[in-house]
């Protein structure tokens, strides 16, 4: 009995997955990225993230937009579009408010009638920042911010409608075409998230407060 049971534990040893037995450079592979990781946030330069969501905003022309797709192809997917976009008044002041514009013959318009939230993406590398430093755009130390919130079109009456309008007209000089040819209209964006990721160790979270109250 004991001669089969001993048979029976060497046949399980010897077909034992190889690749499942343990590898001192994996424990070593797995120990210095640890080791790294920690030393990357004993490093961690005091940043001010709010400022740094502030800046990627007002320096980009466009940011990647995500809503939930409406197209009969697509269905309920996330659907992804390039969005120009302004935040500043007519005299060039940054405001931080996210203006746009979209028409109902693109994806995004007819996505955010349906489902008003959407998610705007801002990298350092839209500006090739981060390819000019050697840097690749995923990593942390690439800034990006992700902007959630509803997607509202404002209306001619509205108080900002034509600072905001010109402001982008200023910044997108195309935009006039698009008005009168493909029925545009403008747009802004009631941010209720913000995420940056500026450095290693994790995203963080600014409060809409904090962001409007950033002063560039």
């Amino acid at each position: 009995m004991f001669r089969y049971l001993s048979l029976a534990v060497l046949i399980i040893v010897l077909s034992y997955d190889l690749t499942e037995a343990y590898s001192a450079l994996e424990d070593e592979r797995i120990i210095n990225a640890y080791k790294y990781q920690q030393l990357m946030l004993e490093r961690q330069p005091d940043l001010n993230h709010a400022k740094i969501a502030r800046t990627l905003v007002n320096h980009a022309n466009w940011a990647a937009v995500g809503t939930i797709s409406t197209n009969r192809l697509v269905t309920g997917y996330p659907m992804v579009n390039v969005i120009s976009i302004d935040d500043n008044d007519s005299k060039g002041v940054s405001t931080g408010k996210i203006h746009f514009m979209l028409t109902d013959l693109d994806f995004t318009g007819p996505d955010w009638r349906y489902n008003n939230k959407a998610t705007f993406l801002f990298s350092n590398d839209q500006r090739l920042d981060c390819e000019n430093h050697k840097q690749d755009p995923m990593e942390p130390t690439c800034a990006r911010v992700i902007i959630s919130g509803q997607v509202k079109q404002m209306g001619k009456s509205d108080q900002n409608y034509d600072d905001a309008l010109v402001a982008f007209v200023q910044r997108h000089p195309a935009a006039k075409n698009w008005i009168k040819a493909h029925t545009f209209y403008l747009c802004e964006l009631d941010i209720k998230n913000i995420f940056v990721l500026d450095y290693y160790g994790g995203p963080h979270n600014v409060t809409a407060d904090d962001y409007y109250n950033i002063m560039l």
